[in-house]
Order: C-alpha cells, then sequence, then structure tokens
C-alpha cells in the first residue's frame, strides 16, 4: 500500500477525471507472489477494501483466492478464463499454485490509489495508526530492499489473517468484525478526499451518461461530436503490489500512483 497519505497528498489538487476507463474502473495486470508463508501457502497478502469492488480476470497459470466474509472462508480456484469478485469487506488472499496471473479490475478509480485498503495485521499493529502506516507503506523502487520489506508486510499479513480465518472456520465472527471496525476507523480520515475523487470519477461518469440519455431522448445528441479514443501503456513493470508484481497504468486523469493489488 505504498500511497502518498501523507503531508503531500494533502496539497494534491481537486482531482479531475475527465476520461476514465469505462464504469470508472482501475486497471492492473499482476503476477502473484511466490514467497511461502508461514502455513506452507505462496502468496499475497490479505486485506480488504472499504468501498471499492475487486475483480480478478485470470490470464494465466493456476492459483486460488481465499476470502473470508460474514458467509465463511471459501477458497475460489483461478485458472485461465475464470474471474472472482469480492465486494467491501472481504479479506482476500491470493494463492499461487504455478505461473498465475491476472487483469486487476478496480471499482472507482482513484479511491485505491488513495488508500481503499487495510492489511489483515494483528490487532495490536491496527490499533496504532501510525505504527499500521509504518508496516504498511513499502519504500520507493523496485529493488531487493523493497522486495524484503514486501515479504515482512506479508508475512505479518497472514500472521493477523490465519488468526481471523481460523476463528471464523469456527463459527466465532467475532474477530473478524472486529478487524472490519478496526479498518474502518484507520481509514476514516481518509474519507473527505476520497468522495472528491467518487464525485470527480465514478459519480461524474454515471451522471454523465443521464445526460446523454437526456440529449437522445430530446433528439439532440450534440455530444457526439466529442468522439474519441484514448490508449495507454505500463507505466511501471513489476511494482510491489500487495498480492504480487504489478504492471501499472497512469490511466488519464488519475492524479495518484497506483498502490492496490
Amino acid at each position: 500500500m505504498n500511497t502518498p497519505d501523507g503531508p503531500a497528498a494533502a496539497n494534491t489538487p481537486k482531482p479531475a477525471l475527465p476520461h476514465p476507463l469505462p464504469g470508472a474502473i482501475g486497471l492492473s495486470h499482476l503476477s502473484a507472489y511466490d514467497w511461502e508463508a508461514a502455513d506452507g501457502v505462496c502468496g499475497g497478502s490479505p486485506h480488504l477494501h472499504l468501498v471499492c469492488t475487486e475483480a480478478y480476470v485470470v490470464t494465466g497459470g493456476r492459483g486460488a483466492v481465499q476470502t473470508l466474509s460474514p458467509d465463511g472462508y471459501r477458497d475460489i480456484p483461478l485458472e485461465p478464463g475464470s474471474v472472482a469478485w469480492f465486494t467491501p469487506g472481504t479479506v482476500h488472499r491470493m494463492v499461487q499454485g504455478g505461473d498465475l496471473r491476472i487483469t486487476v479490475l478496480m471499482q472507482n478509480s482513484g479511491l485505491p490509489e488513495a488508500g481503499d485498503a487495510v492489511f489483515t495485521f494483528p490487532p495490536e499493529v491496527l490499533a496504532v495508526p501510525e505504527w499500521y502506516a509504518s508496516l504498511a507503506t513499502l519504500p520507493p523502487g523496485t529493488g531487493a530492499e523493497v522486495e524484503e520489506a514486501a515479504r515482512r508486510r506479508r508475512d505479518l499479513a497472514v500472521e493477523g489473517y490465519l488468526g481471523l480465518r481460523e476463528a471464523l472456520v469456527a463459527g466465532d465472527d467475532g474477530p473478524y468484525a472486529e478487524f472490519q471496525r478496526a479498518a474502518a476507523r484507520l481509514v476514516r480520515g481518509k474519507v473527505p478526499r476520497w468522495r472528491e475523487l467518487w464525485r470527480a470519477g465514478a459519480l461524474a461518469t454515471a451522471e454523465r451518461t443521464g445526460a446523454q440519455l437526456d440529449a437522445l431522448q430530446a433528439g439532440e445528441p450534440a455530444y457526439l461530436g466529442e468522439a474519441t479514443a484514448h490508449e495507454t501503456a505500463p507505466t511501471r513493470l513489476g511494482g510491489f503490489g500487495m498480492c504480487g508484481r504489478r504492471d501499472e497504468y497512469n490511466l488519464p486523469g488519475t492524479t495518484l500512483p497506483y498502490g492496490g493489488e
């Protein structure tokens, strides 16, 4: 979650997302980590999102995504062509089964970049925002130092996750519910910024469709004169994300570096 949530972020200009992808989604490509965790499973850092639904479109290899939610623990197989998605509040952990490669689609482009994710660190870490931030944030770059920090972060998230999963499987949803509450407390101060991004991105996109429907109904489709095409390419290859090595895109209108999966 290497996002600029400190003083620099407070001075970020108000967002303008004039040409978002369809539905104002975020996009990245991901190769799942093959690092073995304490439970013998290779994969990424378990976490949840507070307001964004996320989808995995599998393009290669095999693996799984483990989820924790009010309906219990699930282990969803991933193989080429399969799609899995999870709503806000669902803890998810990507598991590597062999060359797993996915395309990640994130709701509300701009919000994940602004920190809409909380790792399943142990409760004592979640209770101290400064401690949490120091362990959740990676140094810049893609070298060995960053990889080591990403592995430490993953291992700490797995430590907390295994406790949540054990309790949930045993029928005790108390620790899981408390984790959700702790996550909400951690991000509360970011909500005004998220609201700005939502208004400029997802909400503006939906409202634009409404205006277009009004124009069509009135027989005055002047907006079609603004038709155009856009293109982009990865701006960083192999960055360290939450679940794996990420190819990141600087999509039109996105003002913050991506810090999601």
